[in-house]
């Protein structure tokens, strides 16, 4: 942080409190272990009337969006509790992709042009749009595909790009290419003649993915030259920073559950909870999630501040958060015993999802080699 920069606030909000609790709510009553398993044996790519009742009856979709556009003209502290919220449950929307990721892109381009405005509308009223990169991609490679997508001078995209995020659910792709003009970003109808969609087996069930192959599929540019290459960094960044926040759900959720079951589960006529050696495990856990709570808000802040330290915050956040959602969903299962090891139980969903959002956008030693970049250290 730089001297003149002022202290982020990392405390919630009466808005943000009552948006959690309206996310909450939903989610406790459309999303909970049983429905999202229920979900995944049926083979659906996402929960289209739970992202419908999120995206529309909360308005959740359009929390980055401006109000000229139809959006809430919120910022990244709000998006960020509901990405807590989807993470305790994690809950089979696109919201990451579709209502940060996509949205933070389009706000990267020209806003006063219509397609982009035209865009912009639509997500904002839960249309999913996808940023068609590789997860994982880092923030510092916003057009890594190998070989690249090329685009025609008439506009046509050709090329294949593999493992994109909720690909399968996508009405809208954000295509990055290498255009006849340098780096663009073209708007492409996901169901277009030119476009197919081969759905991947992915780690994480619960956040499908799949390749994309564009053989002469018409694209709409949307920017070119270094506004695209800003507006895609821009998108995975505010990605990174605020899938933080959905590691902190994922985390938090594995602690209180296993909390919850080692009061219950007994053994020599005590319940578990009371030995000394898995007290102080889950003391620990709840100490480190306490630090990635304020990792998360600080990125969070950071971003719907517009901070300078912005790159650094998000940094600092996906290097640390990141392995503690894996290290709380890997005791919540050992903790749960066998129990733990069945499918039945929900805990493997949060170990799948904290292992895949692990390297989703960087992965922590990525992060860890950005921020040496970024903070210049005192000499010995």
């Amino acid at each position: 942080m730089t001297a003149d920069t002022p202290a982020s606030d990392l405390l919630y909000g009466e808005t943000e409190d009552d948006l959690r609790a309206a996310v909450r709510a939903l989610l406790a009553a459309r999303s909970g272990p049983a429905t999202v398993l229920a979900d995944l044996e049926s083979g659906r790519a996402c929960d289209a009337g739970l992202w419908d009742a999120l995206a529309n009856g909360i308005g959740a979709a359009g929390l980055l969006v401006p109000e000229e556009f139809g959006g809430a003209g919120a910022s990244a502290r709000e998006a960020a509790v509901v990405l807590e919220e989807t993470g305790r449950s994690v809950a089979r929307v696109p919201y990451l992709t579709s209502a940060v990721i996509a949205v933070t892109a389009l706000l990267g381009c020209d806003t006063g042009r219509e397609p982009v405005a035209a865009l912009l509308t639509r997500l904002a009223a839960g249309t999913v749009g996808v940023l068609a990169v590789p997860w994982p991609t880092a923030p510092d490679q916003p057009f890594r595909t190998a070989p690249p997508v090329r685009a025609d001078a008439d506009g046509a995209l050709h090329g294949t790009v593999t493992s994109v995020a909720d690909a399968p659910s996508a009405e809208v792709l954000l295509v990055p290419a290498d255009g006849p003009q340098g780096p663009a970003l073209y708007a492409v109808d996901a169901p277009a003649t030119g476009v197919i969609t081969t759905p991947l087996t992915p780690l994480d069930l619960t956040r499908p993915l799949a390749t994309l192959t564009l053989d002469g599929v018409a694209g709409t540019p949307l920017a070119t030259g270094e506004r695209a290459v800003a507006a895609v960094r821009a998108a995975l960044t505010a990605g990174a920073g605020l899938l933080a926040s959905e590691q902190l759900g994922l985390a938090e959720w594995c602690l209180t559950t296993a909390v919850r079951h080692t009061t219950t589960r007994t053994q020599f006529g005590r319940p578990v909870g009371s030995f000394q050696a898995l007290k102080h495990r889950m003391a620990a856990l709840w100490l480190d999630i306490a630090s990635a709570r304020a990792a998360a808000r600080h990125a969070a802040d950071a971003l719907a501040t517009g901070s300078p330290d912005a790159p650094v915050a998000v940094a600092v956040a996906q290097a640390y958060c990141a392995p503690v959602a894996v290290r709380a969903a890997e005791e919540c299962l050992q903790l749960h015993g066998g129990t733990g090891m069945t499918w039945e139980h929900p805990v493997h969903l949060f170990l799948k999802r904290a292992k895949s959002d692990e390297s989703a956008l960087g992965a922590p030693g990525r992060h860890r080699a950005a921020l040496a970049e970024l903070v210049e250290l005192p000499a010995p």
